[in-house]
């Protein structure tokens, strides 16, 4: 006879090497969660940084454009002035169109990780449970 058995340490010991496969198995599920979410934030940091390319670059065709506008303004043409203010508009509409779209995505920064982070306090809870 194993004393092991006899004494009720077999049951815990099977228990313990399922509790460790779960826990190595829980362990690549949520590194496989984290690894999708990682690519998902990657994608948004280049089109963030794509999209403050795109903010500055408009912001300094905007300025120019409105200071032409200004100078254009007092020229002594009746057409130049609308003409001029109406390429500034259209490059301000253009900016502020990118400014905003800049804005809501570095909102949702704060999504970043969301379903590891509810996922892996889920299993603390669990734990905790258990303990």
């Amino acid at each position: 006879m194993n004393l092991l058995s006899l004494l009720g340490f077999d049951a815990w010991m099977a228990r313990l090497r399922k509790a460790a496969a779960e826990g190595a198995s829980g362990l690549e599920d949520r590194w496989l969660l984290a690894r999708i979410e990682w690519e998902e934030e990657k994608q948004r940091w280049h089109r963030l940084a794509l999209l403050a390319l795109a903010v500055l670059g408009l912001t300094i065709v905007a300025l120019l454009a409105l200071s032409a506008a200004v100078v254009v303004h007092f020229w002594d043409t009746p057409h130049r002035p609308a003409v001029a203010w109406g390429v500034a508009l259209v490059w301000l509409l253009l900016w502020g169109g990118a400014l905003v779209c800049f804005i809501r995505t570095m909102q949702r920064s704060s999504e970043a990780f969301a379903h590891t982070r509810e996922e892996l306090g889920r299993d603390w809870h669990s734990l905790k449970e258990r303990l």
